[in-house]
């Protein structure tokens, strides 16, 4: 009759299989267990790089013990016994039937440098993992009181992770990674529109402002129609057109904006009225569009490292790949919020000289002007 399963019984099928980085560990470890003199070849890594907290206290053990005499070690297991000693205050589990078992299945204790780069490659695609994650997770977390500045700065962590890679690892060629990068996020966000549209509006009714808006680009909008009106607007302005709702809506229509059926009255009532600053609402799409870079970036990258085909210097230049979009937004993102630069002073020389020690008429001053844009 067939076997049914107890439920107390274990389900070897469902133990996931260790990764093969696992079995280079585990070969590593057993070079320098059998021949402990090969540890100075062994550079690049420490305990961190191993996957596991057992792996991680044996070679922690290894490296924090003086290297035994080769022909004492090969007579005895005394040295074993004090590495398994010292690994066992981190790693309670570890026993002695395991450091024999990582010596027996070493293949060739000499390639322990060999197996060294194994295991070093294999924790920078954690480490840019992690990284990646992190970067997502803060671009889309809403709690965050500096959100865009948090984020930044978990997108500079991953910049440094990958600068370390490209230097552990040199360049070569076909270097283009086989993972295909996952597609944008759709972008269904209602607050995103209504801001685009009080922008528009607001600058069309105020277009003395775009000139100064060229860090804002069609690719930070949310709405392909939003996007397509923005371009109308620095068309006009670019022409010297008087700018109005009307002309932005002829403007449309020559660019093909219009959809068949549409009803122009609806294109002018988006583009009716005026609501605050221009560039407020402009820094607030470009916000948007950096943080959705920063989620792309790190999704990106994310997927490269889920590939295992992919060597260290793929993931180096598809990461740097993925961040220049990110570090376009960025660039932008700074002339947006840049102080607003200071009138230049037209008083002549000789006169300033003159009438530095003069005092002015009026009240004292008694604070220093700031330097920032004032809010909006």
């Amino acid at each position: 009759m067939p076997h049914t399963s107890h439920p107390d019984e274990d389900d070897l099928e469902a133990i996931p299989r260790p990764h093969p980085v696992f079995h280079v560990e585990q070969a590593l470890l057993g070079a320098l267990l059998l021949e402990p003199q090969r540890l100075h070849e062994v550079t690049g890594i420490g305990p961190d790089a191993f996957s596991t907290a057992a792996h991680r206290a044996l070679f922690a053990a290894i490296r924090s013990l003086p290297t035994p005499d080769p022909v004492e070690h090969a007579k005895n297991a005394k040295w074993l016994d004090t590495v398994l000693t010292t690994a066992r205050e981190e790693a309670r589990g570890l026993s002695a039937p395991y450091l024999h078992n990582l010596v027996q299945i070493c293949p060739l204790a000499r390639h322990a440098p060999a197996y060294a780069r194994m295991v070093e490659a294999e924790h920078c695609r954690r480490r840019l993992a992690a990284a990646s994650q992190r970067l997502t997770h803060t671009a889309a977390d809403t709690s965050l009181p500096q959100r865009v500045a948090a984020t930044l700065e978990e997108a500079d962590a991953v910049v440094n992770v990958v600068d370390d890679i490209a230097a552990r690892f040199p360049p070569h060629p076909g270097s283009l990674p086989r993972t295909a990068a996952p597609a944008p996020a759709p972008t269904v966000d209602e607050e995103a529109a209504d801001e685009e549209r009080l922008l528009l509006a607001t600058v069309t009714a105020s277009p003395s402002g775009i000139e100064q808006m060229r860090w804002l680009a069609p690719g930070d909008f949310t709405h392909p129609l939003h996007a397509g009106l923005w371009q109308c607007l620095t068309a006009l302005d670019r022409r010297g057109t008087p700018i109005d709702p009307v002309t932005v809506l002829w403007e449309a229509q020559h660019r093909g904006l219009l959809r068949p059926g549409a009803d122009p009255r609806e294109l002018l009532g988006l583009l009716s009225g005026s609501f605050g600053s221009p560039e407020h609402w402009g820094e607030r799409v470009v916000q948007r569009s950096l943080l959705s870079a920063a989620d792309h970036a790190g999704r990106t990258i994310e997927a490269f490292t889920g590939d295992a085909t992919s060597t260290p210097y793929q993931l180096v230049v598809g990461s740097r790949r993925a961040l220049a979009d990110l570090s376009a937004v960025r660039t932008r993102w700074r002339h947006a919020t840049a102080p607003s630069p200071q009138p230049a002073d037209r008083t002549p020389r000789a006169w300033a000289t003159r009438a530095a020690g003069v005092p002015r008429a009026g009240p004292p001053q008694t604070t220093t002007p700031s330097a920032t844009r004032s809010p909006r």
